[in-house]
């Protein structure tokens, strides 16, 4: 009877041993470097590229005038926000850049973001640059095409929402539209592959 108690110790033992083994492939469909940046927040801080490594992040586009996508996105992400949180994940930002800096101040941020249930604890609305700072380090950081024309008061931009890496690395993208529950517990579990 000692015996068969000793065998079934061991079996668990390797099991166990076995399933800690097991781990989540980490996403690597890019390996885009976001360029440093010191922008301002809806609540008038600098939030800066530097602020943000060691931390993973999300990030997306959007602007508060927005007529289309941006209203559903920032629903989508506070959603997302609300998921990773009861995921019990930690150090996980969500940055949100502003497509339209000239028209959107710390204060329009702000506000576009309460609309939307947006947590600010860990959610940074940005904006202070100019409008072709922005078209340029959306092009050079994400590859994403931003761009205000003379003859619209709206902004083209991508839906995507992305993941960057503890080194400030973009790793991957999903879409920022058109999401479930099922698409944020995707988002989770690359994090938690990220943070092994």
């Amino acid at each position: 009877m000692k015996r068969i108690g000793s065998v079934i110790a061991i079996i668990s033992i390797i099991i166990l041993t076995a399933c800690g083994e097991e781990k989540l492939k980490k996403p690597d469909d890019f390996n885009f470097e976001v360029q440093s940046f010191n922008y301002t927040d809806q609540d008038g801080k600098t939030v800066s590229l530097e602020d943000l490594k060691g931390k993973m992040w999300i990030a997306d586009f959007i602007f508060t005038s927005c007529k289309t996508v941006c209203p559903p996105m920032t629903n989508s992400m506070a959603s997302l926000q609300k998921n990773i949180k009861e995921a019990g994940l930690e150090d996980v930002e969500i940055v949100s850049f502003s497509v339209d800096p000239e028209v959107d101040s710390p204060e329009k941020l702000k506000q576009f973001g309460k609309k939307h249930y947006a947590d600010f604890s860990n959610w940074h609305f940005l904006t202070g640059y100019e409008q072709g700072d922005i078209e340029a380090f959306a092009e050079e950081s994400f590859k994403a095409a931003v761009q205000k024309t003379a003859a619209s008061d709206q902004v083209s931009h991508g839906t995507s929402f992305y993941l960057v890496d503890q080194s400030g690395t973009v790793v991957t993208r999903y879409s920022g539209t058109n999401r479930s529950d099922e698409d944020d517990q995707k988002v989770i579990q690359d994090i938690k592959a990220l943070q092994q």
